[in-house]
């Protein structure tokens, strides 16, 4: 068979000042055809399991552009229209395609385009014909639209939360898609919608025996796969919320069924579908009445990974409160202070003002005399089977707080944004990370306990207090979920 795979792919904070231009998807990553490297990124992982899957069973893959632009505000509609076109045109110059296969988020949101991700697989379908079967990958936190599942004959969402399983979801979207292409099963798709605007972790209960669950289902009684769609309660468009899709070899109805069991149960949780978030103080206080070790802060609404800058000092000046208590934080994204530390050198001393740039909800900047541990002229990171680059980057010390300060935004996604720059993690009592749940696999080995923390921005935190004008009513906890006494 012949195979056609591609990526495009970012997350859109339709509240976040960080406009995304083509540069903003070269710079993170961008790979032109044949040029994709033998390990995947976050949302590319289709391009890799193709290739194995055309290895290992001699089916022809042409492959197209992949390209990925780091979590930021608005996508400009010539970046994404060019970014599409090509992808487009080289499925165009492929056919005839019996499979074409596209790792996507699914929360991208263009200047003129609520949902980029379902007018790509619109397009894509009508070039390459109703015979040829199309897949697709998404992030869990998406925007699942109508528009989407009625172009693509298979969809398949990312399970975990930290996203731990995106190549594995890749095989099995492939491996799928390609037992549809020979006639071995047919996928029938079903949408439950919660009216829902939340989530859950994987790493924690109620999550993870249900994520379990959700395994077991595939493969018996005539489930083919199962996705929940948290959502990304950061964009006003119509379609944000959670939504559970299933597919089922035939016939759609136990499909529906199972779904909207799967959604009833989510929807039963309540709150305890995630974990408390205290403020800064009372974070730190709980993390110092803790066992000996590094506890983990993570600063969930300032986490570049939902689109926002990732400089917020509110967790920094709670820690300067405590002079007395060996700390660490990062990355912060600061790329002129960034300059003045290499400029400086490892070992100078000198004056240096920090954090708090981008909008106001990052809270004030820091002011102090710091020492330069260390400088790096790239600081990479990896993230399962990924490298990430924070770019250049320097450690900076003040008393007993070492903060790491980068050039590039994203996730703290693993102790290496520490260890790099010489620090022992070991040596610290708290460790604040710039991430939402992604540090957790990494991260829960080497820590004595870990805190989510709300620092009061600038990520929207309280779905019920964003100024949503597109949302479809009722949905919860803007309003009284529909479904709670049905």
């Amino acid at each position: 068979m012949r195979l056609f795979a591609a990526s495009l792919a970012t997350e859109t904070n339709t509240f976040a000042p960080l406009p995304t231009d083509r540069t903003a998807f070269e710079t993170s990553f961008y790979a032109p055809p044949g040029r994709h490297p033998p390990t995947p990124t976050l949302c590319s992982a289709p391009v890799v399991a193709a290739r194995e899957a055309a290895e290992a069973e001699g089916h022809t893959l042409i492959e197209g552009t992949a390209t990925w632009a780091e979590p930021a505000g608005m996508v400009g509609r010539a970046t994404y229209e060019a970014l599409r076109d090509e992808i487009l045109d080289q499925l165009r110059a492929a056919l005839p395609v019996d499979v074409a296969l596209f790792g996507l988020h699914g929360a991208m949101v263009a200047d003129g385009y609520d949902d980029p991700e379902g007018d790509l697989l619109a397009r894509a379908r009508e070039i390459a014909g109703p015979r040829c079967v199309i897949g697709a990958e998404l992030d869990l936190h998406a925007h699942l639209t109508d528009l989407m599942v009625r172009s693509a004959d298979v969809i398949v969402a990312f399970k975990e939360f930290p996203h731990t399983d995106f190549l594995a979801r890749a095989r099995d979207l492939t491996a799928l898609c390609l037992r549809t292409a020979r006639g071995e099963v047919r996928p029938r798709p079903a949408i439950w919608d919660l009216r829902h605007i939340g989530g859950y972790m994987t790493s924690r209960e109620p999550g993870r025996s249900f994520t379990d669950r959700l395994f077991a289902l595939e493969g018996r009684d005539g489930i083919l796969s199962v996705s929940v769609i948290h959502g990304f309660q950061a964009a006003d468009v119509a379609d944000v919320g959670t939504k559970v899709l299933v597919y089922a070899d035939g016939d759609p109805a136990p499909a529906g069924a199972l779904a909207e069991r799967l959604g009833r149960e989510i929807l039963s949780w309540g709150r305890s579908g995630n974990p408390p978030h205290p403020k800064p103080a009372e974070a730190v206080a709980q993390a110092l009445a803790m066992p000996p070790g590094p506890v983990i802060l993570a600063d969930r609404w300032d986490n570049p990974g939902g689109g926002v800058a990732g400089d917020s000092t509110f967790l920094i000046e709670e820690l300067l409160r405590h002079p007395d208590v060996p700390s660490a934080a990062g990355a912060l994204w600061d790329p002129q202070a960034v300059a003045f530390c290499r400029a400086a050198g490892a070992g100078a001393v000198l004056p240096l003002r920090f954090g708090g740039k981008a909008t106001a909800g990052s809270g004030r900047p820091v002011d102090a005399t710091v020492r330069v541990r260390a400088v790096t002229d790239d600081l990479l990171i990896p993230f399962e089977q990924s490298l990430v680059s924070l770019g250049p980057a320097a450690c900076v010390t003040i008393g007993t707080l070492d903060v790491v300060l980068a050039t590039g935004r994203a996730q703290t996604f693993s102790p290496v944004v520490f260890t790099a720059l010489g620090l022992d993690l070991a040596e610290k009592r708290i460790v604040v990370v710039k991430s939402s749940n992604h540090f957790h696999a990494a991260f829960a080995p080497i820590a004595a306990g870990v805190i989510y923390v709300d620092c009061g921005g600038p990520y929207p935190p309280d779905p019920a207090r964003i100024p949503y004008t597109k949302v479809r009513r009722p949905i919860s906890p803007l309003d009284p979920n529909p479904w709670l006494n049905v």
